[in-house]
C-alpha cells in the first residue's frame, strides 16, 4: 500500500479517538505533523490538553497500530502550558498583592482521594544524584517483603527511573466503563508500581512546565486504581517546586523521607527543601545519609568520597532524627541496573542491611502519627 493510501486510513482512524467532550482528536489539534514513510511507520505528535487523561495517547497509538500495513507507530507526546494560567510573578493572593518571598499557600489535600490507603510517605531531596529513587525503591520493596501491601508513584517526571530499578517495561493497562476508565498499576516485586516512564517511549523525553507537572501528578493520585494500600511511596523529583507542593495540596502525606549524601553541596540543598516541607506543615520523618563512605573491596580501607557525617550534622540542625547511613557499594548500582532491589538481591550486604534498618525506623516514624520533631514556622498565609 502506498504511503499516501496508509495515511488517509491512519487519519481516519484517529478521528474515533475521542476526548472527554466528545470531540475527535483530529480535528481538535491534537494530533498533528501526520506522517507514514515508505516503511509504514506512522509518525505524528500528540498534543495533551490539561484535562486529558493519560490513556488518550495510548488509544490513539492504538487505532493506528490497528490498520493493515502499519509497521510501526512513534509518537512525540507534547504538554502544552496550561492557557489562562496566571504568571507567578502577578497571580494575585488573598487579601490582595502579588506573591512574595515565602509566601506558600496552606495545603489543602482532598480527604475524598486515595481514601483505601492508610499511608502516604514521599522520598524527597534537595538536588539531584543523591539516590533518591534508590531509596524510595528499596523502601517499597522492604516493605513489600514484609507483607504489607505498596504502592509506588514514581512522580519524578523529568527523570522516572523507577521503572528501571523494579526491572519493568510493560505497558499499564486500562480498566473500567467508557468515561471512568482508571490505569491499572504494574506489579513488580508484590509493588503496585506507577511511572511516566511506563508511558513514554523509551528515549523520549518529558518536556512539559510546572502548570502540567503538577496535572499529571494529580493524574496519577485521581486515575490510577491503586486499590487498598497499607504504604503508597511516592518518589518526589529533585527540587523544591509545583510537584512538591502539589502532592501535599492534593492528598494527605504522613511524612517525608529526606535523602542527601554528606558533602556541603548537597546537604545546603536538602536543607533548603527541609524547610519547603516544614513551611507548608508536612511532617519531615528524617533524614537519610546515602554514598556514606566506601570500603576498597580489595583491601579493605574505608574512603570517605563525598565526606563524612554530612547527614548527621544536618539532622541535628534541623532537629531531625537521622534514619540511617547507606554505604556506596558495587551492589547497590548492580541491583539498580538489573531491577532487583539491594533488599532483595542482597539483604545481607553493608547497604542491604543499612537500608533493611532505615525502613523499621521510618516506620516507627510514621506510627507516631502527627508529633512532630520541630517547630512549625509561619507560612504567611491569609
Amino acid at each position: 500500500m502506498k504511503p499516501e493510501q496508509l495515511l488517509r486510513r491512519v487519519a481516519a482512524a484517529l478521528t474515533g479517538v475521542l476526548d472527554a467532550s466528545g470531540q475527535d482528536v483530529v480535528s481538535s489539534g491534537r494530533v498533528r505533523d501526520l506522517n507514514v514513510d515508505e516503511s509504514g511507520v506512522v509518525r505524528f505528535r500528540f498534543v495533551l490538553q490539561p484535562d486529558d487523561p493519560g490513556t488518550l495517547v495510548r488509544q490513539a497509538r492504538g487505532a493506528a497500530e490497528g490498520i493493515d500495513g502499519v509497521e510501526g507507530v512513534k509518537i512525540d507526546v507534547n504538554l502544552p502550558s496550561a492557557r489562562g494560567a496566571p504568571s507567578s510573578r502577578t497571580a494575585p493572593r488573598r487579601g490582595g498583592g502579588p506573591l512574595r518571598p515565602g509566601s506558600v499557600p496552606a495545603p489543602k489535600p482532598n480527604p475524598e482521594l486515595l481514601t483505601d490507603v492508610e499511608r502516604i510517605v514521599a522520598v524527597s531531596s534537595g538536588k539531584g544524584g543523591v539516590g533518591k529513587s534508590t531509596i524510595a525503591v528499596n523502601l517499597a520493596s522492604a516493605l513489600a517483603g514484609e507483607g504489607h501491601r505498596v504502592g509506588l508513584l514514581d512522580a519524578d517526571i523529568y527523570g522516572p527511573n523507577v521503572p528501571m530499578m523494579l526491572g519493568e517495561k510493560r505497558r499499564p493497562t486500562v480498566t473500567g466503563a467508557k468515561g471512568s476508565e482508571k490505569i491499572e498499576p504494574l506489579l513488580a516485586h508484590g509493588i503496585r508500581v506507577m511511572s511516566l516512564g511506563l508511558l513514554l517511549e523509551e528515549a523520549q523525553p518529558a518536556i512539559m512546565r510546572g502548570p502540567l507537572i503538577s496535572g499529571i501528578l494529580k493524574q496519577f493520585v485521581e486515575q490510577v486504581e491503586w486499590g487498598p494500600l497499607d504504604f503508597l511511596i511516592v518518589d518526589m523529583p529533585p527540587g523544591t517546586g509545583d510537584a512538591q507542593l502539589s502532592l501535599v495540596q492534593t492528598v494527605r502525606v504522613d511524612g517525608v523521607v529526606m535523602v542527601t549524601t554528606p558533602q556541603d553541596v548537597s546537604t545546603g540543598d536538602v536543607r533548603r527543601a527541609i524547610k519547603m516541607f516544614e513551611r507548608v506543615e508536612t511532617r519531615v520523618l528524617g533524614v537519610v545519609e546515602n554514598m556514606s563512605g566506601f570500603v576498597c573491596p580489595c583491601c579493605g580501607t574505608h574512603y570517605d568520597l563525598f565526606g563524612k557525617g554530612g547527614g548527621e550534622e544536618l539532622a541535628k540542625l534541623c532537629g531531625l532524627p537521622l534514619l540511617g547511613q547507606v554505604p556506596l557499594e558495587l551492589e547497590v548500582r548492580e541491583a539498580g541496573d538489573s531491577g532487583v532491589p539491594t533488599v532483595i538481591s542482597a539483604p545481607d550486604s553493608p547497604a542491604g542491611s543499612a537500608l533493611l534498618e532505615i525502613v523499621h525506623r521510618v516506620m516507627a516514624e510514621v506510627a507516631e502519627g502527627s508529633d512532630s520533631r520541630v517547630e512549625p514556622i509561619e507560612t504567611n498565609v491569609e
